[in-house]
């Protein structure tokens, strides 16, 4: 493995990373918003799964694909975009349960919010760039560890110190939106907001330049 100091330079680097608010807090909000605090933990269960699919991208070297080929790129980020278009006009659409029955809908909501998120982060080019460009940096070519699993190992920290960022703004959404529950009509306006949030994000994925 790489040195203690360059350990330490990852570990506070990643931390500053995953904490600072980004494109998979924002989706795990929008889920949690929308709902409830299940969803959106089980939204963060699937990025985190999704993204160790990244993680073996860069571990194996297929990352370099998207660098390789642009139009590659390019169309996996679209894809991904239309896709989180589509889940927001979905949840922006979506009928209003009451209480008793979004009790019992609850693990079903968040079923599907896991299977969702997976699908989003597979389908997000921009996660297989940052691994691409953040874990060499770290990476000690004479450590007795071969440098794929150096890649892999830093991978798994990197995927686990967001999903512990992701967790705390699931709680953070859950704690806000847990008064306004008791309203159908602030349910429903949740709902919309979680959508608009999912739409915006679609939008911005698809017209970011990188």
């Amino acid at each position: 493995m790489p040195s203690t100091e360059l350990l330490i330079a990852f570990l506070a680097t990643t931390a500053v990373f995953a904490y600072i608010p980004g494109p998979a807090m924002i989706y795990a909000a929008a889920q949690t918003i929308a709902r409830g605090r299940w969803s959106g933990l089980m939204a963060v269960l699937g990025i985190h799964l999704g993204g160790y699919a990244h993680v073996l991208c860069a571990a194996a070297g297929l990352s370099i694909l998207f660098h390789a080929v642009p139009l590659l790129y390019m169309a996996v980020k679209l894809a991904g975009a239309a896709y989180l278009v589509w889940l927001g006009i979905c949840l922006f659409r979506a009928r209003v349960e009451g209480d008793a029955a979004a009790a019992d809908t609850a693990p079903k909501t968040g079923r599907r919010a896991f299977f969702e998120s997976v699908t989003v982060e597979v389908l997000n080019p921009k996660t297989a760039i940052f691994f691409l460009a953040f874990l060499p940096q770290f990476v000690d070519a004479s450590a007795a560890f071969p440098v794929w699993l150096q890649l892999a190992i830093l991978g798994v920290i990197v995927n686990l110190m967001f999903s512990s960022a992701d967790i705390v703004c699931v709680f953070l959404a859950g704690a806000v939106t847990a008064r306004l529950k008791r309203s159908s009509r602030a349910r429903r306006l949740m709902h919309r907001a979680g959508g608009a949030m999912l739409i915006g994000l679609g939008a911005h994925l698809a017209f970011q330049k990188t």
